[in-house]
This record gives structure tokens, C-alpha cells and sequence, in this order.
């Protein structure tokens, strides 16, 4: 079993520092793991090396990420040949990235994508109100080189082959099937990041609407999920505390530096909330009761799959 998982999608927020402490919060043996807000699908990759579900659904609003991700499990050697002849074509080109940008918004070619956020600043997507891609190059750097994007394209491919699939859609769509069985890992847009000033996603998720149509029906429907949504970066919060009334279990993961506050030339620390369905004692009960060759959750971890 491969120890650190691949990573081909660079993506500012992307949890793959926070993975394993993420993780730490769930059991094994489920059936299948949703992540409607995947992004560079870090828990999904982490996941799979640890051998936590048997298939995994990648989700999310954004389509053309979507299809990258659908050339990652389908045709991994045609984009990473497609990667390297966009990023091969900067030699010597001062504007190639604005014109592969450009591109990009026009086409939505999944190898344009990839460099784009291989070479964007700090790996941060930006889109304009028009669902345009209008972050800047980082001009100190190339982007990853073609030999490490194919080992890491070739990678998540190898991890995934045959277990996985992409899907495009809302994530109230997305989860609906999701079973006891199974197990939902969320990471929607912070409050205040997809609207206003600090736009930084396409599409957000309102409060309401995550409370009453995402988080509500999967606590009714005995689906076990973590969810990664309000924290502080400095002195600055994002996000009121979720309902007591929901019964989750919340814990404080250190991120790390921030990467939006150093683009501002801030030096601080994000802290991330972790909410965890169902919470430890709840899930120890339910492991109680699991017998006949059923694994059994520890204090830290919400159940395992029955």
C-alpha cells in the first residue's frame, strides 16, 4: 500500500496537509466515499492509499474540473502528454500563460486547467462573475514539470482505476444515494469566500441551505460524514458555529500558514473546524453493537461501515 498519496491537482485549500489528521476521524470499510466539494480530491486519494472504502465518487460544480478529473481515471497518458506541450510552450513566450488563460475560458480544456493552476499564483483559482478563470501567473516559477505531473497523473490513475468516477452536479444531488454504508467527506466554500470582494469559488453553499439540505437529511438518514467548514486565519473568523441541534462533534485542526493571508502580506496561521457524524460516544455505542466480524470504532473515530 502506497504511504503518501499522489497529488497531480495543485489547489489553494486543498486538504492534503490535513488528510491524515482528517482521517483520523473516520473508520474503514465503507462501501463508498463521497466528496461533493472534491477540488484536487485529497481525502479521496488519502483515502484510497488507507484503504477506507471500497469506490469513491469525486464531485463538484466546476466542469471543467470535473473533466480533468474524468482524464485522470480515464486517459491519464494523453494529458499528461497534452500538459507537457502546453507547459513546454512558455519557453520564451512572456504572454503564454494570459493566452492559454484565455483559452482556457473559451474551451475549457482539462491540460489548460492543470497548468493554469500548476502556475497561477500560490495555486489559488480565481473566478470572475462570469465563471471566467482570472487569477495572475506566478512569475517566479514555471509550474510543475512535465515528468512530475505524469508520475503524479499516473499515480492518482493506478489509485482510483476502476473504483472512482467523476461527476458534475450540486451537492444535494450528488450525496442523495449515500447509504450507512458509506461515508461523505465535505469541504463546501467558507462563508464569505463565493460572494462579495473575497469571491473565490464559482458556485458557494449558503449556510441554510448546507444545514437544511445537506447536513439535516444525512444525520436523518444514518449517513456517517466529517465536514471541514468554519475556522479562524489571525484574528479573523469565517463562519457562525453549525446548529446544536445537528449533534456533531467539533474539532480544531491547525492548517498551517495561510496562503491568502501571505499573498496580503500576512504572516498567519489558519485553524481549521472539523465536524464529525456521528460524534465519538455516539459511535462507540454503535460499535458496541457490531458484532460477528464487524470492526469497531475506537473513541476517535465516527463507525465503520456495517
Amino acid at each position: 500500500m502506497r504511504e503518501t498519496a499522489p497529488h497531480p491537482i495543485p489547489y489553494q485549500g486543498s486538504k492534503r496537509l490535513l488528510a491524515r489528521a482528517i482521517l483520523a476521524h473516520a473508520g474503514a470499510g465503507y462501501r463508498t466515499l463521497y466528496e461533493p466539494f472534491a477540488g484536487s480530491a485529497a481525502v479521496t486519494l488519502a483515502a484510497s492509499t488507507r484503504g477506507l472504502a471500497e469506490r469513491f465518487v469525486i464531485g463538484d460544480a466546476l466542469p471543467p474540473l470535473v473533466r480533468l478529473w474524468r482524464a485522470i481515471l480515464e486517459a491519464p497518458a494523453p494529458l499528461a502528454a497534452a500538459y507537457e506541450r502546453v507547459w513546454r510552450g512558455q519557453d520564451g513566450r512572456a504572454d503564454h500563460y494570459e493566452r492559454v488563460r484565455e483559452r482556457f475560458n473559451r474551451v475549457g480544456a482539462p491540460a489548460d486547467l492543470l497548468y493554469l493552476l500548476a502556475r497561477c499564483v500560490k495555486s489559488a483559482v480565481r473566478f470572475n462573475a462570469r465563471g471566467e478563470f482570472n487569477q495572475s501567473p506566478d512569475r517566479r516559477r514555471k509550474g510543475t514539470a512535465p515528468a512530475r505531473m505524469r508520475r503524479e497523473i499516473e499515480g492518482a490513475h493506478a489509485l482510483l482505476e476502476g473504483r472512482a468516477r467523476a461527476v458534475c452536479g450540486d451537492a444535494v444531488d450528488l450525496i442523495a444515494s449515500a447509504t450507512p454504508h458509506d461515508l461523505v467527506y465535505l469541504d463546501p466554500p467558507w462563508q464569505g469566500t463565493s460572494s462579495g470582494k473575497d469571491r473565490r469559488y464559482v458556485a458557494g453553499l449558503s449556510r441554510e441551505r448546507l444545514v437544511t439540505d445537506v447536513l439535516e437529511p444525512l444525520v436523518a438518514r444514518g449517513v456517517p460524514f466529517l465536514l471541514s467548514y468554519d475556522g479562524t486565519t489571525g484574528d479573523r473568523g469565517y463562519g457562525e458555529a453549525l446548529p446544536e441541534h445537528l449533534g456533531l462533534a467539533r474539532v480544531a485542526l491547525r492548517a498551517g500558514r495561510s496562503s491568502q493571508a501571505t499573498l496580503l502580506g500576512r504572516d498567519e496561521d489558519t485553524i481549521e473546524s472539523l465536524y464529525v457524524w456521528p460524534p465519538p460516544r455516539e459511535a462507540r455505542g454503535r460499535a458496541t453493537s457490531a458484532r460477528a466480524g464487524r470492526a469497531v470504532a475506537t473513541a476517535a473515530t465516527v463507525p465503520t461501515a456495517r
